[in-house]
């Protein structure tokens, strides 16, 4: 009886060895995490999917949870110099990751002993002196403008991108999603030289505008007095044609009325001398026997004929 009874304990016994080694085996990897299996403290490989993975019991082989997901480190505010001499102070962000990768995942740990607090101060310092040197190679007129077409932020974003980028992922292991600019203010005396420089340009335009202003009225009243001087013209053309054309109208009048009656003719071309050459109040002594006066003595030419005659 006792036989049966030790030959079951020993198979349960050994069943539950069994179980407590495959237990002991049996790691499960999360989502959002890589499991690095180290052995006897050194990486050995690294566990991406999600789900139950195997390994030697301790002291052969033990995990180490790495956190993948997505981070935000800021830089703070820094006071850094721009090309054209002045200060700005601004701050940047960056969005990372540990690269979910066997490489990556390995050099993340020997980087910053799998502390993410750690890669992201770290990350931030290396932020903080990058921003030195890119924003030196930007004027403030292209961060700082009241006109959007000369702001250059998104291309101050992307050098930063693009420089942090490679030295992060060979540094760490880690990948920069995005990096971008959170903030951006002037110091007092920055401010007020961006004023200065404001109203300057706006006084150059103003002056340019005005001048432009100028050039087009002096263009306006050349053509004017040009179209003016053109109408003269052609009234004075017209004028000398009406002219010209009323002379041979008179003449054809007068040659008319000479040939109908020159008696008639002669005296009403004296009378017109007269009025023109005589005017209201004048005195004037001349000789009555002389034209255009005589025809006042002598009356119409004919006249005494026509008197003698009727006596008669």
């Amino acid at each position: 009886m006792s036989g049966p009874i030790s030959k079951r304990r020993y198979v349960i016994a050994a069943v539950i060895v069994v179980f407590a080694i495959v237990a002991a085996c049996v790691v499960q990897v999360r989502s959002g995490e890589a499991t690095v299996v180290t052995r006897f403290g050194n990486p050995a490989r690294v566990l991406l999917e999600p789900g139950p993975a195997l390994r030697l019991p301790l002291p052969f082989e033990s995990t180490v949870p790495v956190d993948l997901r997505v981070r935000t480190t800021s830089s703070g505010l820094q006071d850094v110099g721009t090309r054209d001499g002045l200060r700005i102070i601004v701050q940047a962000y960056v969005v990372w990751q540990v690269q979910p990768d066997s490489a990556d995942v390995k050099r993340f740990m020997r980087a910053v002993q799998n502390q993410p607090d750690e890669a992201g101060r770290q990350i931030r310092t290396f932020v903080g002196s990058l921003l030195e040197t890119t924003a030196a190679g930007y004027d403030l007129s292209s961060l700082v403008n009241t006109d959007a077409n000369k702001v250059r932020i998104e291309d101050l974003e992307s050098h930063l991108r693009d420089q942090i980028r490679q030295q992060l992922l060979a540094t760490y292991g880690v990948q920069v999603l995005q990096v971008g600019i959170e903030r951006l203010t002037l110091p007092a005396v920055t401010l007020a030289a961006t004023v200065e420089r404001m109203r300057a340009e706006r006084e150059t335009i103003a002056t340019e505008r005005t001048a432009i202003g100028r050039r087009e009225a002096a263009e306006i009243r050349s053509a004017a007095e040009r179209d003016a001087r053109i109408v003269r013209a052609d009234a004075t053309v017209k004028a000398a044609d009406i002219e010209a054309q009323s002379k041979v109208q008179a003449a054809k009048a007068y040659g008319h009325a000479y040939a109908s009656a020159p008696q008639l003719y002669t005296l009403l071309r004296s009378l017109d001398t007269l009025s023109t050459i005589i005017a209201p109040g004048s005195k004037v002594i001349l000789r009555t026997d002389a034209a255009p006066f005589k025809v006042l003595v002598d009356g119409p030419p004919g006249a005494d004929s026509g008197a003698g005659h009727h006596g008669q």
